[in-house]
């Protein structure tokens, strides 16, 4: 009896509070997006709280959720993860599947995840990045219908866009459709960066958009989907549950920290640009409570770089760049909100660095999905140089883009 009216009150709550989302009504004129005030914006209410546009497509199936620590819904009683809501109204969820940084989101980046359980559900959790990056056959077996819901932050080398296309090429080789939850793009205002070329494909990048390609994750599902970037051109059977009340020009602030090392909107609004620096000898913040919020290197100078500080091992940075060692550099923890990649930051490390040729290592080819950026800092072009090189690629983009925007 208890139990049933554990579920009945967790209903009524959950859809009080997702209501808004569930009926479509017509749009009236409103005024200008930045003539608003944050109370005046209506709450963004995301895919994942929508639950009566998805629930009854669950109904009697053997479910499979691809999430992390991100995958939540908010209540008048807090934020709940998907899959205690879902286990709550008798979906019958059997497997989780974890990507980087695992299912609760506490590995290093780049650190095998391993297969387990969850702790608190007991649901078998199947590691995507560990042996395998794409589910076996094995793994699908016995499940009727996936459901991807993760937190992006709308950078190409973010691999939860990665751990989506293998997950739906899956998905269309074992005939079982795909639902993705869609949520904001924190970075979702603009586009810009280098096109990856395909010679330099990786799991840091897969498909042929820039750096900061301005979608979804469900905008970036049906991209996939829409190009056949999937193995042979084959293509999922998807289905995006789109957001209410959002559009590329929505600030969202994270509730949740969608990796150890982006640990608040600062970091996330910085990333795509600070992120280069993963491939050089430059530490971006790992190591420190401001990740990707500072830069440094024992190999710059003091004199035209006074801030300092010594990476440690922390969670998400067990073995940072330069531990233990004082760094020298910037902190641009409170620098404005970037609409546009910065290589100022970037090209300047590289002139003040001590050895030049030690600068760059072969990881920076992979982020920047071309070797062309590392040769053009090399040949000392300017940063504005560098980026009418990209206008061109960033133009035929935009016209792809725009098929598969579901949002304005």
């Amino acid at each position: 009896m208890f139990l049933r009216f554990f579920k009945s009150t967790f209903l009524f709550l959950l859809i009080t509070v997702t209501a808004c989302g569930n009926t479509t009504t017509e749009k009236t004129p409103d005024k200008d997006p930045a003539e608003k005030t944050p109370s005046e914006a209506p709450a963004i209410v995301t895919g994942a709280e929508r639950l009566s546009a998805y629930l009854p497509l669950l109904k009697g199936k053997n479910v499979g959720v691809i999430g992390n620590q991100t995958s939540v819904i908010s209540t008048e009683k807090g934020r709940v993860h998907l899959i205690d809501t879902l286990l709550a109204l008798d979906v019958q969820v059997k497997k989780a599947f974890a990507p980087e940084h695992g299912f609760r989101g506490t590995a290093d980046a780049g650190e095998v995840v391993k297969d387990g359980k969850d702790p608190k559900t007991e649901l078998p959790v199947l590691s995507l990045y560990g042996s395998n990056k794409k589910p076996s056959a094995e793994q699908l077996k016995g499940l009727d219908i996936l459901i991807f819901d993760i937190q992006d932050v709308g950078a190409r080398f973010y691999t939860y866009i990665s751990t989506l296309h293998y997950v739906m090429e899956a998905a269309a080789e074992n005939d079982i459709p795909i639902l993705v939850l869609d949520r904001p793009n924190p970075n979702g205002h603009y586009i810009d960066g280098p096109i990856l070329e395909p010679d330099h494909k990786s799991f840091v990048g897969m498909h042929t958009v820039p750096v900061v390609h301005g979608l979804t994750m469900g905008e970036y599902a049906q991209m996939i989907n829409g190009e056949k970037w999937l193995e042979n051109g084959i293509q999922a059977d998807l289905r995006v549950i789109k957001m209410e009340n959002y559009d590329h020009g929505t600030q969202y602030d994270l509730p949740v920290k969608p990796s150890p090392n982006l640990p608040n909107a600062q970091a996330i609004n910085l990333y795509p640009s600070l992120c280069f620096f993963e491939g050089t000898n430059v530490n971006a913040g790992r190591g420190t409570s401001k990740q990707f919020q500072v830069f440094g290197s024992p190999f710059l100078p003091e004199d035209k770089y006074s801030f300092s500080y010594t990476p440690q091992s922390n969670e998400g940075a067990k073995s940072p760049k330069h531990l233990g060692e004082k760094c020298f550099g910037k902190d641009l923890s409170n620098h404005p909100k970037l609409d546009k990649l910065s290589l100022e930051w970037l090209i300047s490390a590289y002139k003040n660095t001590d050895d030049q040729k030690e600068f760059f290592n072969s990881f920076f080819t992979k982020l920047a999905g071309s070797n062309k950026l590392q040769k053009q800092i090399e040949a000392g072009m300017s940063a504005e140089e560098i980026r009418q090189s990209w206008q061109s690629g960033l133009e035929e983009f935009a016209i792809v883009r725009e098929k598969y925007l579901l949002y304005e």
